[in-house]
């Protein structure tokens, strides 16, 4: 039997996970670090911290298993994405990584704008200027720290630091380039037209690779460190939600998925390069080898009903802890005795300012037309409908895009409610799924890491024979066209008030 690593560098912490060779789960093993919040609105790690959680994590699945070190055959890496890793000559961290949810760089998101201009942003990199991604933290680090940026002779992202640091070697993939802001995302390859209009010297950047090619094998010290085998392959490996999408077996045209965790996405696979000319998704290079994916977000998903929980919820919180039993299942059942449209009775998840499809910080969350006649129950069901209205939302973009969606799998937090995927469904007019297995990210990239190893010829074939299928919900005829009426007019809500979250926002 042969085996695979997957590893996941998460913002919380990193998890590694050793798989046989059709995916079944042998060991796994997380460790957590700490996020550094210098000053409000600024989101630090230490590259350091991934690499020990990553080396402590490695040597304790290959202890509990007790596979053989020389049984693995390759290694895949996931991680948190856009994440600017900046190393000096000797290859030594020049300063904390500053992260995916730092929000510094409004000021550089205005000078990309002005040198290449909004519309050959969109046309190169797929993508508006984002203050998230990694372009605008280079320039920031320009600007605010020249000393550091002087220094500099490398740029990583995070999972690809945990690759120099196994490998020596300096690589990345496509999908988490494509989080960088310096890619051309539908020719696959760094754009010197961004880089030269930004200033940014192309020899920093990493070599890139599709996903399931190996970009280096483990070295003597690292294999001394890990309990890994000297000459180990690492393959390119993949974004988080690229990794999830392998993952879950979307790689595919007409397959998508659904997270509901804090936040909301939507990613749909498509093996033409798709481009919203309104920036209202996302367009990256997918994990598969000449395909593309298109991801919308909602910020505040299943935040809305964190909420909804911590603040109105405590009875259920009671009564869940006295019958053994998870407060959101109380609440999902809660939800269910209340009729589709909650009694006409809508709800706005922006609780976070809105990406999809509005892009605006401004956007606020509300309840609309709240009468006397509501109760708590009815809220609850509210709140879950505006969730899955916002999700919706999205689908309607990748449809307009003319990106097949008919085949969807459920995951996160949220997707773990039979109530809330019945909403999908209905609303989506697909069947949602759930996989049977629940590794997401470390299972794509171990599946990449098969595919670099030669066990699979290509990553669709691996995904047939490994990606399971647990749970079906297809949608309900007659709940279709209710919801469709009650979607429509959520829709209309907040164009209509737009100008007005901006004018509270002023207050």
């Amino acid at each position: 039997m042969r085996y695979v690593i997957g590893i996941d560098i998460g913002t919380s912490g990193t998890k590694t996970v050793l798989f046989d060779e059709v995916g079944k789960v042998v060991a796994s093993a997380t460790v957590e670090y700490p996020m550094y919040q210098p000053q409000n609105g600024y989101a630090e790690q230490e590259p350091e911290d991934w690499y020990n959680a990553a080396v402590s994590t490695i040597k304790t699945v290959i202890g509990k298993s007790g596979v053989s070190s020389t049984d693995i055959v390759g290694i895949g890496l996931s991680g948190q994405m856009h994440g600017l890793v900046m190393l000096d000559e000797n290859g030594e961290v020049i300063r904390r990584s500053i992260i995916w949810c730092d929000q510094r760089t409004a000021k550089e998101v205005d000078e990309m704008n002005e040198k290449l201009g909004r519309d050959k942003l969109i046309q190169i990199t797929a993508n508006p200027a984002l203050t998230g991604w990694t372009a605008a933290k280079i320039l920031w680090v320009r600007n605010n720290e020249p000393e550091n940026y002087a220094k500099c002779r490398h740029i990583l992202l995070p999972k690809d630091y945990i690759r120099y640091k196994l490998t020596g070697e300096f690589a990345t993939d496509v999908s988490d380039a494509s989080g960088m802001q310096l890619l051309d995302v539908p020719n696959r390859c760094w754009s010197k037209e961004v880089c030269d209009a930004l200033g940014i010297d192309m020899s920093l950047l990493a070599k890139v690779y599709e996903s399931c090619e190996v970009t280096g094998k483990v070295t003597k010290s690292a294999a001394e460190l890990t309990g890994l085998a000297e000459g180990t392959i690492v393959v390119g490996g993949a974004g988080d939600n690229a990794a999830a999408a392998v993952g879950t077996g979307v790689v595919a045209d007409g397959k998508a998925f659904t997270t509901i965790g804090t936040s909301g996405v939507v990613f749909a696979h498509t093996s033409k390069v798709s481009i919203d000319p309104k920036g209202r998704v996302h367009t990256c290079c997918a994990a598969v080898p000449n395909c593309w994916h298109i991801m919308g977000v909602t910020q505040g998903a299943g935040l809305s009903l964190k909420w909804f929980r911590d603040n109105f919820c405590q009875a259920e919180k009671d009564t869940a802890k006295l019958m053994g039993v998870d407060e959101y299942y109380l609440m999902d059942k809660e939800a269910e005795t209340v009729p589709i449209g909650a009694n006409r009775l809508l709800y706005l998840p922006y609780l976070m300012g809105e990406r999809t499809p509005h892009l605006d910080p401004n956007a606020r969350g509300m309840f609309f037309g709240l009468s006397a006649i509501h109760t708590k129950k009815d809220m609850l069901r509210a709140v879950m409908e505006g969730v899955a209205y916002s999700l919706r939302d999205c689908v309607e973009i990748c449809r307009e895009m003319d990106i097949n969606v008919s085949d969807m799998m459920a995951c996160g937090g949220g997707g773990t409610s039979p109530l809330w995927r019945q909403m999908l469904a209905d609303l989506y007019n697909c069947s949602v799924k759930t996989a049977s297995s629940k590794e997401g990210p470390a299972l794509g990239v171990a599946i990449l890491a098969l595919v670099g190893a030669g066990v699979y010829k290509t990553v669709p074939e691996a995904c047939e024979k490994i990606v399971g299928v647990d749970k079906v919900q297809q949608p309900v005829a007659e709940n279709v066209p209710v919801y469709e009426k009650y979607f429509r007019l959520y829709d209309e809500i907040y164009p209509a008030v737009k100008d007005k979250c901006a004018k509270l926002a002023e207050l």
